[in-house]
């Protein structure tokens, strides 16, 4: 790598943190096909800088604050910092693997509007956080 290109950081992944609760049966079948689609979408592109998080937002009140979650699985996609998707999606593959490729793509659109401060703090405060 030359001096004038920078090292790559955590800020070039994108983040896909996936909100859930142990509680919550659906959830706990989804964590297993979120791996599935994280390794498919690895597979597939194998250049892209993907991080994958699981949060269950019980254990770790602290990271999403008052952040209201009604829905499970709540996906979060976010890059450099930038929230670009908060919401729930239907607990299948191919759906985070159509969203986390039309992020990939740019195809997105304009970020999520009305976030509040506990919403657009989750990407900093994931950024430590341990990979799925």
């Amino acid at each position: 790598m030359s001096a004038a290109t920078p090292a790559p950081s955590e800020s070039d992944d994108l983040l896909v943190a996936c909100l859930c609760a142990q509680w919550c049966r659906t959830c706990e079948t989804y964590r297993d096909t979120l791996a599935a689609a994280r390794d498919a979408l690895r597979a597939a592109r194998p250049h892209a800088r993907l991080r994958f998080v699981w949060i269950d937002i019980e254990d770790e009140s602290e990271l999403v604050g008052d952040l209201d979650i009604e829905d499970f699985p709540t996906i979060l996609l976010a890059h450099d910092g930038r929230v670009m998707f908060l919401g729930p999606v239907m607990p299948h593959a191919q759906t985070i693997e159509r969203l986390v490729e039309s992020a990939l793509d740019d195809q997105l659109g304009a970020p999520p509007a009305g976030l509040d401060a506990d919403a657009l703090a989750l990407p900093r405060l994931l950024a430590a956080h341990a990979p799925l």
